[in-house]
């Protein structure tokens, strides 16, 4: 019993060992977390464009 368990131990340890590659259904993920943002972005830099924009305008206005 004692050999069985330190050769899964054994195979455990490596197989951990090459566990670090960065493997395609990774680069899948990524890509799938990654596009919605890029796409979105533009927008959201519009929105906070516009919205510091009109604050400006409301605070010229608000002096006055």
């Amino acid at each position: 019993m004692k050999e069985w368990w330190n050769k899964k131990k054994e195979k455990m340890r490596k197989s951990k060992k090459h566990n670090d590659q960065y493997s395609f259904g990774d680069f899948l993920i990524d890509v799938l977390i990654w596009i919605p943002e890029l796409v979105l972005l533009p927008f959201r830099i519009i929105f906070w464009l516009l919205r510091g924009l009109g604050r400006l305008i409301e605070n010229i206005f608000d002096v006055v």
